[in-house]
């Protein structure tokens, strides 16, 4: 991302200036958690983003370098949307929001259970989640998703 002159050169502001807004970081969020990499998927979240809104913040995270945009292997017609090295790097700050989110919002939908064994395993679950969204798969979403690792290892 290019400064503008004059700007801030403090690091928090260069982040918040890439990847800051609500709406970039639900984008990040679907992808990570949710498996989600096409226009479509993204515009059916809860949080109801409009349609300019989403072409704006996926070219936005595209041009920051956080986001690859490639033709949908199972649909050359669409347009998918994956992290890239810099975006997966941003996994760690993902999980600490929703760590925040889920200990002082009392009305979260984040399971406890879920949010003990992030925490407490803190190290594993982000190589975890990290080499699991390198591969096109999510947290929460899918035959490979980290879930269904944990499940499994617990077998």
């Amino acid at each position: 991302m290019k400064r503008a002159s004059g700007k801030s050169t403090c690091p928090v502001n260069f982040g918040l200036e890439t990847f800051g807004d609500p709406w970039s970081l639900l984008v990040i969020r679907d992808v990570v958690y949710f498996g989600k990499h096409t226009f479509n998927e993204f515009l059916a979240s809860d949080e109801a983003i409009s349609p300019s809104v989403l072409t704006a913040r996926l070219d936005a995270l595209t041009s920051a370098g956080i986001l690859r945009r490639s033709p949908d292997p199972a649909d050359g017609r669409r347009v998918r949307y994956d992290l890239t090295e810099r975006g997966l790097g941003l996994i760690p700050t993902m999980v600490e929001i929703a760590e925040w989110g889920a200990t002082h919002d009392p009305g979260t939908g984040a399971p406890a259970d879920w949010i003990a064994l992030v925490r407490d395993n803190k190290p594993e679950m982000l190589r975890r989640y990290t080499e699991t969204v390198r591969r096109g798969g999510s947290v929460f979403v899918g035959e490979d998703s980290v879930a269904a690792q944990v499940q499994a290892a617990q077998v």
